[in-house]
C-alpha cells in the first residue's frame, strides 16, 4: 500500500467517516474547534489500551482548550464498542470520545497512517485547527506509546503562537537549558529596519535579546 504524505499547512481532506458516535464529516463537523485525530494499531492491545485511558483522563483538559478527540484504527465499529466496554468494565474508565471504524483502511491510507509492510495503523497524531488546517503531525511506531503531556503541550503552544504571533523555545513552558522558562521567542527581524527596531525594544526593556535575531519576552 502506498502511503500519502500529509503536509503541515494543508487543509484536511473532506471525508465522511463511520464512528462509534455515528457518521461524521471531517473536518466540517469540528469547525470552530481544534481536532486531535489519532490512530492506534488495533483494539484489544495493551499499549493502545493505556493510550485510550490516558486520552480519556485528559479529555476535559482538551475540552478546556477548545479541542475534541477522535480515534481511528482499522477495526470494525463493533470491535471498538466491545473494547471500550471492556475498558469501562475492567479499568473503570468510560471512553467518551468517538472512534473511527476504518475497517477497509481507506482513511488510514488517505492520511498516511500505515507503516511499510504493515496492515494496521501506526500511532499518528494530527493537530487540526478550527479552520480545518493541519498544524502539526506526530508519528510513533507500534511499540512506543505516546507522551500525552507533549500532545497537550503542543496544542497549547500552537494556540499561544496563534494568539500572540510568537514562537516557543525548546521544552516550553519549562526551558531550562537557556533558563528561558515560559518566555516566548519574538519572530526574527526580516529587514534592516526590523533589526533596528528589535535593538531599540531591547534598550527600552520591552524584550531581551542574545542578539538582534534571537529575542525573547514574557507573554503580554
Amino acid at each position: 500500500m502506498e502511503n500519502n504524505r500529509i503536509l503541515i499547512g494543508q487543509k484536511f481532506p473532506e471525508i465522511t467517516v463511520n464512528t462509534t458516535h455515528g457518521k461524521k464529516v471531517l473536518p466540517k463537523d469540528y469547525e470552530g474547534k481544534w481536532l486531535i485525530l489519532f490512530s492506534h494499531p488495533a483494539d484489544f492491545t495493551p499499549v493502545c489500551t493505556t493510550e485510550f485511558v490516558a486520552f480519556q483522563k485528559r479529555y476535559q483538559e482538551f475540552k478546556r482548550l477548545n479541542a475534541e478527540l477522535l480515534g481511528l484504527s482499522i477495526d470494525q465499529v463493533f470491535s471498538h464498542i466491545k473494547w471500550t466496554e471492556w475498558i469501562n468494565d475492567k479499568l473503570g474508565v468510560k471512553i467518551e470520545y468517538p472512534i473511527i471504524a476504518d475497517d477497509r483502511g481507506e482513511v488510514a491510507d488517505l492520511l498516511g497512517m500505515t507503516m511499510e509492510g504493515a496492515s494496521n495503523t501506526i500511532r499518528a497524531v494530527f493537530f487540526i485547527d478550527p479552520k480545518g488546517t493541519i498544524r502539526a503531525v506526530i508519528y510513533y511506531p507500534p511499540e512506543l506509546g505516546r507522551n500525552f503531556d507533549e500532545i497537550l503541550r503542543a496544542l497549547k503552544a500552537l494556540q499561544v503562537s496563534d494568539a500572540n504571533g510568537v514562537a516557543m523555545p525548546a521544552d516550553w513552558p519549562n526551558n531550562k537549558d537557556l533558563d528561558l522558562k515560559d518566555r516566548v521567542i519574538v519572530p526574527p527581524a526580516a529587514t534592516e529596519d526590523e533589526k533596528v527596531a528589535r535593538l531599540e525594544q531591547a534598550e527600552k526593556g520591552e524584550i531581551e535579546c542574545f542578539d538582534w535575531w534571537f529575542c525573547h519576552k514574557n507573554l503580554d
